[in-house]
């Protein structure tokens, strides 16, 4: 069994914003794997799918970005899922540019809250795909731009980081190298 978590916001007013990329790879995979029904427990909206013979866990934690690790330990203790070899997480990146992605399979919050919220319950090890978003412009712009919504010129590497974030976790999950998963799917690199 593997878990895969996108981190956003839950409501209409934070759809397609910068902070919900998350939600959206979570969304794009749901339609890959053919995933129609998302149920509400473990405080997040979470998704079943057949993948290769292994059940796969969708989830999109519905408990705002600061509080992401309260859903994500409740499933992974329900579950017995390992964070460390079966989770990984998707999520939004200052620190790159727009469409960018990195994995990465351990380190510290970068800054970001609702990764801060998961390593302080599962500690710091654990696979994750980070999906730049570009720069705030400052610290005291950075909600407002993590809020706010992409640019008209920015909506093409989104969609294809989007794709590309689908189809990196699930060559994760198909044990592929993370080296030759990032010379397939980041071209930017």
């Amino acid at each position: 069994m593997k878990l895969i978590v996108g981190l956003g916001n839950p409501g209409k007013e934070y759809e397609n914003t910068r902070h919900n990329l998350g939600f959206m790879v979570i969304d794009k995979l749901a339609e890959e794997l053919k995933v129609y029904d998302f149920k509400e427990k473990f405080k997040g909206l979470v998704g079943e799918a057949n993948y290769k013979g292994e059940k796969i866990l969708l989830l999109k934690p519905q408990t705002y970005m600061n509080l992401s690790g309260d859903s994500i330990i409740q499933i992974l203790n329900f579950y017995k899922i390992d964070p460390e070899t079966e989770m990984i997480v998707i999520y939004d990146d200052m620190s790159l540019p727009v469409g960018k992605l990195r994995i990465r399979e351990k380190g510290s919050a970068g800054g970001h809250n609702g990764i801060k919220s998961i390593i302080s319950h599962v500690g710091e090890k654990f696979l994750r795909i980070k999906f730049g978003i570009g720069a705030s412009g400052g610290k005291d712009k950075t909600v407002g731009f993590v809020l706010g919504r992409f640019s008209k010129e920015d909506e093409q590497e989104v969609k294809e980081g989007i794709e590309n974030s689908s189809k990196m976790a699930l060559a994760l999950i198909d044990g592929e190298k993370i080296e030759k998963i990032m010379q397939l799917y980041n071209k930017k690199c």
